[in-house]
């Protein structure tokens, strides 16, 4: 059992011996670029050693720099870090992969990354668009390459050692077993949306059972409605342990075997994110069988569009 004042610092080790991601990560998916560089120095200094950006979320650059500046700091060093970046969709193509990579590294400032993912599973249309769209408005997806074409090229920046582990994101149980029977070097991590609105239970034990690290998105409602925040059943348990709802939400879902990203801009509120602590046993059955709403705040699952983010972003 882990001491209470331990969770924030659980470690889940990954299946391919390259160590263990931290459990409680910070994600980097903010608007404002001067507020990404802020956010990633503050959940740096209050704690979190797992920082999840991407392509996509056009902040590698900002959450580079924070980083950096922290590392010539002296007080953290590059490899206490967990960073994960992510394949965006118009990168499918085997030899789109590794300029993308490249670009990603350049702009995180970085050697490696710990983990790279790839997005979500639909290609779109290669080039420099990142949301391709014809003449109607739909997505222009990209026939000519599969999703295993593409896992296999990530295959290969593991084996030039330019990141340590890769994993899916955005998937179903079906496209996770598909990829996991068929590869090469398996899937170290699984992330997608996970929060006791949608807590995956199949997809988690399917995870464990494999040794993937499932790791969720989302896992405090992304400020949609109906309000995660704000369930009766959460506010209640919040209010017993002497907590806040989204410490409640954050430790419920290491506690189950996840791990997960959190996201703010606030400094009090990243500090605040990063002090949990054990719940007890009664306050885990209520929340993962007493909850019975069902919820998914991003549909980026079913189209391969993302949900949080505009459209022009």
């Amino acid at each position: 059992m882990v001491e209470p004042d331990n969770l924030r610092y659980t470690k889940i080790p990954l299946n391919n011996g390259t160590g263990a991601i931290p459990a409680l990560g910070f994600g980097t998916l903010i608007p404002d670029p001067i507020a990404t560089k802020n956010a990633t120095k503050c959940a740096l200094e209050a704690g979190f050693r797992q920082i999840d950006t991407a392509e996509r979320y056009r902040t590698e650059q900002e959450v580079g720099e924070a980083m950096q500046e922290v590392f010539k700091a002296g007080k953290i060093k590059r490899e206490d870090v967990f960073i994960a970046t992510k394949l965006w969709n118009n990168h499918h193509r085997p030899e789109r992969v590794a300029p993308a990579f490249e670009a990603s590294l350049k702009k995180l400032q970085l050697d490696y990354v710990d983990l790279y993912l790839i997005h979500t599973p639909f290609a779109f249309q290669p080039g420099d668009e990142q949301d391709p769209r014809d003449a109607n408005g739909n997505v222009i997806y990209d026939e000519g390459v599969t999703l295993l074409d593409t896992w296999r090229r990530l295959e290969s920046l593991v084996d030039e050692g330019k990141c340590k582990a890769i994993g899916l994101s955005n998937v179903s149980l079906e496209k996770v077993k598909e990829i996991f029977e068929a590869a090469r070097i398996k899937p170290a991590v699984v992330h997608v949306e996970s929060h006791p609105y949608l807590p995956q239970w199949e997809l988690l034990d399917y995870c464990r059972n494999s040794g993937i690290v499932m790791q969720a998105f989302a896992a405090l409602g992304h400020s949609s409605e109906p309000k995660l925040l704000e369930d009766p059943a959460i506010a209640a348990i919040a209010k017993r342990v002497n907590k806040t709802s989204a410490q409640v939400l954050l430790a419920w879902g290491i506690q189950r075997g996840t791990a997960l990203l959190t996201t703010s801009k606030t400094p009090s509120r990243i500090k605040e994110n990063f002090d949990i602590s054990i719940l007890p046993e009664d306050a885990m059955r209520e929340i993962s069988e007493g909850i019975k709403s069902r919820v998914r705040f991003n549909t980026v699952v079913e189209t391969g569009v993302p949900g949080f983010i505009p459209r022009g972003k």
